[in-house]
C-alpha cells in the first residue's frame, strides 16, 4: 500500500496526451490531486476536464511561463508534493552529419535544461511538502550499456540528439539527489512505449510505459533517492 496517499499534490508537465496523461489518470485513481501542465491552453484544458484535475499552463522552454506556473500553485494549492519533469520531444531525424547547432540547442532545452528551469522554479513548493520527489522521465535510450548491448532495442536506433539529452537528464537526476539531500530525486526508463514520440511502434502499453512512473510517485518516503528505474526494476546506466 502506498504511504502517499490522500491529498498528494502531484505536478505533471507535458501531461495533455501520451505518457504524462496515462500517469495523471492513473495517480487521480489513486487519490493524487494532480495538476495538468501543458504548452497548448485548448489540449490542457481539454485533458483536464476529462480527467477530473485543474489544467496550469507551462511551457517548459520559456523562464517566464514556467515562473507563472509555479506561482499558479502557489496560489492555488500552497505547496507541492510530487513534480513529474515529463515534458520532452525527440527532436530532429536527421542523419548524424547533417546535425546542426540549432537542432541540438532545441532538443537539450526542451529535454535537459527544462528540468533545471522548472525544478528552480518549484522547489520552494517542494520543500513545503512533508515528503517531496522529484521524478525525471529519462529513456534507456540515454543509457551506455543498454545502446552498446546488441540484444536491446535500445542499441538498434541511431538518434544521437535525443539519445545524448536523455543520458544528460540521469546524470542530472543523481547530482541533483546528492544535492538536495531532503528531496527524493529519481529517474525513470519508461521502455519503448506506443505514444507519438514514435508513431505508436513501441511495443509496450501506456500503462506498462507508466508502471515506474506511478511506482516511483507513489512509493515511501524512505524509498530512497538517485535511482534509476524501468517497471522490472533498477536500468543498467
Amino acid at each position: 500500500m502506498s504511504e502517499i496517499v490522500g491529498m498528494t499534490i502531484t505536478f505533471i508537465t507535458g501531461s495533455n496526451k501520451g505518457l504524462g496523461y496515462e500517469t495523471a489518470r492513473r495517480l487521480i485513481e489513486l487519490g493524487h490531486t494532480v495538476l495538468i501542465g501543458a504548452r497548448d491552453p485548448a489540449r490542457g484544458r481539454t485533458a483536464a476536464e476529462r480527467l477530473g484535475a485543474r489544467f496550469v499552463p507551462i511551457d517548459v522552454t520559456n523562464d517566464e511561463s514556467v515562473a507563472r506556473a509555479a506561482a499558479d500553485i502557489t496560489a492555488h494549492e500552497g505547496h507541492l508534493d510530487v513534480l513529474i519533469n515529463n515534458a520532452g520531444i525527440s527532436g530532429s531525424h536527421l542523419p548524424a552529419e547533417q546535425l546542426t547547432g540549432p537542432d541540438a540547442v532545441e532538443v537539450l532545452n526542451t529535454n535537459v535544461a527544462s528540468i533545471v528551469r522548472v525544478t528552480h522554479a518549484f522547489l520552494p513548493l517542494l520543500r513545503r511538502s512533508k515528503h517531496p520527489a522529484v521524478i525525471n522521465v529519462s529513456s534507456g535510450m540515454g543509457s551506455f550499456a543498454l545502446t552498446h548491448d546488441p540484444d536491446r532495442v535500445e542499441s538498434k536506433p541511431i538518434l544521437p540528439l535525443y539519445t545524448a539529452s536523455k543520458a544528460a537528464v540521469t546524470m542530472l537526476t543523481t547530482q541533483y539527489a546528492r544535492a538536495l539531500p531532503g528531496i527524493r530525486v529519481n529517474a525513470v526508463d519508461p521502455g519503448y512505449t506506443a505514444t507519438d514520440l514514435n508513431g505508436h511502434s513501441g511495443p509496450q502499453t501506456l500503462r506498462e510505459g507508466t508502471d515506474a512512473i506511478v511506482a516511483l510517485a507513489t512509493e515511501g518516503a524512505d524509498a530512497g533517492t538517485g535511482r534509476f528505474i524501468d517497471r522490472f526494476g533498477p536500468v543498467r546506466w
